[in-house]
Formats: C-alpha cells, sequence, structure tokens
C-alpha cells in the first residue's frame, strides 16, 4: 500500500516535469517565431524586393539573432523558423565555425530562400551545409532585385549590431526538427 502510494507521487512527479519541459520548449519556439516574423518585416522594410523572394519561394528559413564573432579563429550560431509555402513546418539552427583573417563580433538577422521544392527537401533532410565559397547579399535598397538564386539556394543578411567585416556563409551547418 505504501509502495504504491509512492510509486503513484514518483509517478505523478515525473509528469509534471515532462509536462514542464514540453511547455518550456514549446515558448522558446512562440518566442522564435515571434523573433522571426519581426525579423521578416525588418528585412522587407529594409529591401522591398525581397517580397519576391518571400512569395515564390518553395521556402525559407528566417534566423532573427545569428551571433557571430571571431579573431583568427571564429564562430556563428543561431536558431530559427523553417516556413514551406509560407507556414512555419519547424525549428532549424546553424552552426559556423572557421579561420582566417578575421576580428569582431556582429548580430545580423539571416534568410535563406529555397527556390524549388528540391532545395528545400535538401535542407529538411538534416546535416546540410554550404560551400566554402556561399556568401549572403546584404540586406539593403534594390540588393533583392539584383540577387539571384545558385544552386537553388540565395542567403540576405541584415547586420543588426556591431561590426565584422565577413560576409561569407560558407561552412554553416544546419539541423532541422520539425513541430509535431
Amino acid at each position: 500500500m505504501i509502495f504504491m502510494k509512492t510509486l503513484e507521487k514518483m509517478i505523478l512527479v515525473c509528469l509534471l516535469f515532462i509536462g514542464t519541459g514540453a511547455m518550456a520548449q514549446t515558448d522558446k519556439d512562440n518566442e522564435i517565431l515571434k523573433d522571426a516574423e519581426r525579423a521578416k518585416s525588418a528585412l522587407m522594410a529594409k529591401d522591398a524586393g525581397l517580397e519576391k523572394f518571400f512569395n515564390n519561394a518553395s521556402g525559407y528559413a528566417i534566423f532573427p539573432n545569428v551571433g557571430k564573432g571571431g579573431l583568427i579563429v571564429g564562430g556563428a550560431s543561431g536558431n530559427g523558423i523553417l516556413y514551406e509555402k509560407g507556414s512555419p513546418v519547424g525549428m532549424t539552427a546553424l552552426k559556423k565555425v572557421n579561420i582566417g583573417l578575421q576580428a569582431g563580433g556582429q548580430a545580423v538577422s539571416q534568410v535563406i530562400f529555397f527556390e524549388t521544392d528540391a532545395a528545400l527537401a535538401k535542407f529538411k533532410e538534416g546535416n546540410f551545409e554550404f560551400s566554402a565559397e556561399a556568401s549572403a547579399v546584404i540586406a539593403d535598397e534594390g540588393k533583392a532585385e539584383e540577387a539571384n538564386y545558385d544552386d537553388g539556394v540565395v542567403i540576405f543578411a541584415m547586420p543588426k549590431a556591431g561590426l565584422m567585416a565577413d560576409a561569407s556563409v560558407g561552412g554553416q551547418k544546419f539541423e532541422y526538427h520539425p513541430f509535431k
């Protein structure tokens, strides 16, 4: 009898922790989703030409807050939302480590557009990575009009704060986790 009551209490406590953990993840996801929507508005306000990419891409990933920094050895990381046909479908994360002539720190918003369903599917498979020479178009009025897809992908970045002489995205690795 005492064993059963103790077991019931332990199960209840475990369920409470599991429920709290799930809620915390949902809250974090919702905050990133709100940040992504704000970043989308800011990017479009900076360069109205991005609207054609948002409207016509098979999908896009918005990373509202990517932190970059380095002094010879550098790195970047950020969390974002993957959209398919304009609707959010999951969480994504980016990581980058590089070595070379660099100094400083910077916060950017970054959006990756996928021209085709095949390019989007490749990203969703996980372990997506850009080649070493990939670079981002800095979002500014009129820049989107000149930008084109390269191998089904085009990247735009908008500096938020800081100063760093590096617009490369080569070596970035991504993870994707669909919403449940």
